[in-house]
């Protein structure tokens, strides 16, 4: 069974009703036992970097996530959780992330054409690289269907494992993936049935 989990940040309700919608029950908890035990992590975040990695450390799961993924077990990272996996944050200062993807996370404003709104918010069709098999996570999924983002930063740095972009003024990372290790900037859980397909899809690695 998934395990999302649960560490002070993020919309679980969403993410959970999405997992139950195409038949997938999932826990939501902070349980180290029953991370260990879980077969999948889904690691979701909203709100600032800096809060994040400090809640990740004070929950104890900064050392759990990073144990669970070395053992192999699929991990999911979800907007702020996607870049939660990268190596380091430049919002706010620089914030150490998990390390478990080689990358930067920074501001989109001085990379998109200007006049583009900051945050990005809204829908924008998804672009697999052409020098790449496509992700498992898109074994549903077609190029240029599109997908729900929010957020002012993104992944940065990390050209060799990305998995999708999405063009907003410039081609910024949608999704990355290292083994087994996968993250979306976009939200899934807010996508329609086309997050629903890509949720499909990590269940059934």
């Amino acid at each position: 069974m998934p395990i999302i989990i649960d560490y002070g940040v993020g919309n679980l309700f969403s993410l959970t009703s999405s997992f139950k919608f195409i038949g997938q029950d999932v826990t939501v908890t902070s349980d180290k036992k029953k991370i260990a035990a879980a077969d999948k992590l889904i690691l979701p975040g909203v709100g600032a970097f800096s809060d994040a990695a400090k809640a990740l450390h004070e929950t104890g799961m900064y050392d759990v996530i990073i144990e669970e993924a070395r053992k192999g077990k699929p991990l999911l990272g979800i907007c702020l959780g996607m870049q939660m996996l990268l190596t380091k944050s430049y919002e706010y200062g620089e914030h150490a992330g998990l390390n478990l993807i080689p990358g930067n996370v920074k501001p989109i404003a001085p990379v998109i054409e200007k006049g583009l709104k900051v945050p990005h918010i809204g829908w924008n069709a998804l672009k697999f690289p052409e020098n790449k098999p496509k992700s498992k996570l898109y074994k549903y999924v077609e190029p240029g269907e599109h997908v729900y983002f929010v957020h002012s930063y993104y992944g940065a740095d990390c050209t060799e494992c990305v998995s999708a972009y999405a063009e907003y003024g410039a081609e910024l990372t949608a999704s990355v993936e290292l083994g087994n290790v996968y993250g979306t900037q976009f939200h899934p859980e807010k996508s329609g049935k086309t997050g629903l397909n890509i949720l499909k899809a990590f269940c059934e690695l």
